[in-house]
């Protein structure tokens, strides 16, 4: 690593097309992608189908410079993190002003082309998301409180908002619905990983939950978040705007969610293996995808005149 670094910094690129991929954190970005589609297809009213094209490339590039900017900030802590210490930035194969100028690129890009192909409602609000994920949870809230996750994870959120927005030009309390859901899975599925990443997160100086409150404190709100999320992950189908097959598998997934959520309480303090944590974190990422994939599928039936 510390050749590659020296490299890095005597001028010579070692950047590959996949490290500028891996700058716009595509596993983030494909949430990000589906989640906007979701709520783009469920917004009342018609799209031209290039547009709406157009209108997921931006958000999806929009959350791409999201991801860039975060790996420019964080290359100190990210070197640190095992999980983290093979970006690009920290494993030097682009400089921090490379990764930098192409945050605040694409940035403008997205903002710029979604306000010209849709509407600058939802680019104002594309372009509130990238602040809002790069400068107020980023450099703002990640190393200065445990509650980072929580009011960050608003960043993650916005997408089927603007998604909406591209549609209609506003918001409203479907799409405020689906903020919602993704907001309060956020914490339990962060505090999840960071009870088995204490140490990593330690190291780094990052103030999460576990490593400030204490395991106990941490297992008791990640129950407390399931409790809040899973009524309103359901709530799609109880307000009539989501089909009995979302309703079925809600409570189905969420049942399950809340099983992992109380075995994850019940842990006990320095468990060295933390199945149920563990476990909670990988459910978790199954649960908010099946969620969001089944309302576009109703949604999609739905256009199509099928239901």
């Amino acid at each position: 690593m510390a050749g590659t670094a020296g490299s890095a910094r005597s001028g010579i690129s070692l950047a590959e097309p996949r490290d500028f991929l891996a700058l716009l954190k595509p596993r983030v970005m494909s949430l990000v992608v589906l989640t906007a589609i979701t709520g783009l297809m469920m917004a009342p009213g018609s799209i031209d189908a290039s547009l709406a094209v157009v209108a997921v490339l931006s958000i999806a590039l929009g959350a791409g410079a999201s991801g860039a900017l975060n790996m420019w900030y964080d290359a100190d802590i990210d070197a640190i993190m095992t999980r983290t210490a093979g970006r690009p930035v920290p494993a030097g194969r682009i400089e921090p002003r490379t990764a930098l100028a192409f945050g605040l690129a694409l940035s403008g890009l997205s903002v710029m082309v979604l306000g010209l192909a849709a509407n600058w409602f939802s680019a104002a609000l594309l372009a509130f998301t990238i602040f809002f994920y790069a400068v107020v949870y980023t450099m703002g809230l990640k190393r200065s409180t445990p509650q980072n996750i929580v009011i960050g994870g608003a960043a993650g959120a916005f997408p089927p908002m603007i998604g909406w927005a591209v549609v209609t030009g506003g918001v409203s309390l479907e799409s405020a619905i689906l903020f919602l859901i993704i907001f309060l899975w956020t914490p339990p599925h962060f505090w999840a990983l960071s009870l088995f990443k204490m140490k990593d997160y330690g190291r780094a100086g990052i103030p999460m939950l576990p490593n400030v409150a204490g395991e106990a404190a941490t297992r008791f709100q990640i129950l407390l978040y399931s409790l809040i999320l899973v009524p309103v992950g359901a709530a799609p189908f109880a307000l009539g705007f989501a089909g009995p097959v979302y309703g079925v598998a809600s409570i189905g997934l969420g049942a399950y969610f809340l099983w992992l959520a109380f075995a994850t309480y019940r842990m006990p303090d320095a468990d060295p293996k933390m199945l149920p944590a563990k476990k909670l974190f990988g459910f978790s990422i199954l649960y908010l995808f099946a969620l969001f994939v089944i309302l576009l599928g109703e949604a999609i039936v739905a256009r199509a005149g099928l239901l």
